[in-house]
């Protein structure tokens, strides 16, 4: 996922070459200001290394992902090493590490510590990645944090499914939500037009964007 904010380009969880439904994409066309990791699963670093070197961008993690990402030749100054509970000033606005539900190590099997989520705050507005994660209690914090938009994944199997989004939802205070980890492969595809609905009938927007759509987040 790619967000553009107040002049910088920040992607999330860079998942392409390997994916056959952003086979149109062309990663080192991406050109991000920053990328931030949520955790180190394969299906969500595969492209680090590649976009970061192609674009110099600056990585955000947790610290022990982001000591991975350092053992993977990516320069020590483009490496941002955080922890939960840490916001970091940036050229977009602050990002915070917040708590998630999910486990983590990297795609060669070493240690990554722990998956996170982050809330950034950029030009009047709140956004809340909650990376992959299961349905969690803490997610409650965030419900006075004044959300205005929120990523939460859907797909269900290793993450939240459509009803524990809804659930999430409740917890955080927000309406308005983009989809993420869903029908990227069999055992996370669901019935997108009932998770639409789903959403709706409880007062909801769920927006499920195909891999290079565009959504204006007012």
């Amino acid at each position: 996922m790619l967000l553009e904010l107040d002049g910088a380009r920040v992607l999330f969880d860079p998942f392409i070459s390997p994916n056959p439904r952003a086979a149109h994409i062309d990663i080192h066309g991406l050109k991000p200001d920053y990328i931030v990791l949520s955790h180190a699963h394969e299906d969500h670093v595969a492209d680090v290394v590649a976009i970061q070197k192609s674009s110099g961008a600056k990585v955000m993690a947790i610290v022990e992902t982001a000591a991975w990402v350092g053992r993977q030749q990516v320069p020590e100054s483009a490496i941002v090493s955080f922890n939960f509970g840490g916001t970091v000033q940036t050229d977009f606005g602050t990002i915070k590490m917040v708590y998630a539900l999910h486990t983590n190590c990297a795609p060669d099997g070493q240690y990554a510590g722990v998956a996170a989520g982050y809330v950034l705050k950029s030009g009047g507005k709140t956004l809340y990645f909650a990376g992959d994660t299961a349905l969690t209690l803490e997610m409650k914090l965030l419900e006075h944090v004044g959300i205005d938009w929120a990523f939460l994944p859907i797909g269900g199997h290793f993450t939240m499914d459509v009803d524990d989004a809804i659930t999430a939802c409740k917890l955080i205070n927000c309406k308005r939500v983009v989809g993420i980890h869903y029908n990227t492969f069999p055992p996370i595809t669901i019935d997108t037009q009932e998770a639409v609905k789903k959403f709706a009938d409880a007062g909801l927007e769920l927006h499920l964007l195909d891999i290079g759509d565009e959504l204006s987040l007012e």
